[in-house]
């Protein structure tokens, strides 16, 4: 049997003032493996916390529940008062019936109820802990950012300037995302394109920053310090080691009724192109749906006037794993589409 140790906080009127604390110790304590059961004005103080240091030794309390304020102020002051009297401080358990009770009801009594509850829930939870050790581990000292709009490229420069190593993942051909397509930002109204292209040419040149645009992510496993991530690069066809964004296979490309993606489908595009004139990397992409090589086995004429033979049909997708220490996600967001708005509009 457990030998459990209830300290219920009144925190001045904080908690006495909507909850009835000396009922709440009431209610708690003939519940199994509660030994020890009161209630104290200020648990945090230094008067509190040696009285529950005096407990755990007079009482030999194996576990300790302390119904308080938020576990964000005061769990680690707890956990060191009873590692001071010997009990691991993992055994200790907070119900926190400050911010989740007392300031959010002004009912006394319904407020005590909840305060019994969420203690007796504190109690049941502490009979199951166990002893626990912390420890440290290798952190891998590279980081990932998911997303290659604006946020993210903020992200990677401010790691990657602190001397650390970054991968920017963007499931589109060039890194830029929604603040690319803006033309004035507020409330400045400063031109969004002279505000970040900077910063993605910043981010290309970087020598602690990898690009993988056109990519995704296809697993995540692992834990904080260490995340094994498997990134799927989808086949450009095109080379981009060997491409000089001259644009020449735009031009003469003969498939241009694809849909802009930079445009949101207002405008069209051709089979080979760059999202939009700023792209980082400078690097076209092939649109296998669209494009007529791929379709009838007929056109190729791309890869006939490239100069550097940079097109190649025959790219396959990749995987690349790599771990890192730390994700950032900023995935962005898309725009609301409208097609059927007015089906939406009449229901």
């Amino acid at each position: 049997m457990r030998r459990i140790g209830v300290f219920v906080c009144w925190c001045g009127s904080n908690i006495a003032g909507t909850v009835d604390v000396e009922k709440v110790r009431e209610a708690v304590k003939d519940m199994p493996g509660v030994v020890h059961s009161v209630d104290y004005q200020y648990m945090c103080s230094e008067v509190g916390q040696n009285y529950l240091k005096d407990a755990i030794k007079e009482k030999n309390l194996d576990r300790i529940v302390v119904a308080s304020c938020s576990p964000r102020m005061h769990e680690a002051t707890f956990r060191k008062a009873a590692e001071s009297a010997g009990l691991n401080p993992y055994l200790v358990e907070i119900a926190n019936i400050r911010e989740h009770c007392s300031w959010v009801h002004k009912d006394k009594e319904v407020g005590t109820e909840k305060a019994i509850s969420l203690t007796k829930a504190a109690i049941a939870k502490a009979t199951l802990n166990e002893e626990l050790v912390s420890g440290t581990t290798q952190v891998e000292k590279r980081a990932l950012v998911i997303g290659g709009g604006i946020a993210g490229i903020q992200t990677a420069l401010d790691i990657a300037d602190a001397g650390y190593l970054v991968d920017i993942v963007e499931q589109t051909p060039s890194i830029g995302g929604k603040m690319a397509q803006i033309d004035k930002t507020f409330p400045t109204l400063d031109c969004s394109a002279c505000i970040l292209t900077p910063k993605m040419v910043d981010a290309a040149a970087h020598p602690n920053i990898t690009l993988y645009t056109y990519s995704e992510i296809e697993s995540v496993n692992g834990f904080v310090g260490n995340f094994n991530v498997a990134i799927k690069k989808k086949p450009r066809y095109v080379d981009m080691d060997k491409c000089t964004g001259c644009g020449v296979c735009i031009e003469k490309c003969p498939s241009k009724k694809g849909k802009s993606e930079f445009e949101e489908g207002l405008a069209t595009r051709t089979a080979i192109y760059t999202p939009f004139a700023q792209s980082v990397p400078k690097v076209p992409v092939i649109d296998k749906e669209q494009c007529l090589k791929f379709k009838t086995g007929k056109c190729g004429i791309c890869s006939a006037v490239c100069g550097t033979k940079a097109v190649k049909f025959d790219q396959e997708e990749e995987i690349v794993n790599q771990t890192y220490g730390a994700i950032v996600l900023a995935t962005g967001f898309d725009l609301i589409k409208l097609d059927n708005f007015g089906e939406f509009h009449n229901e």
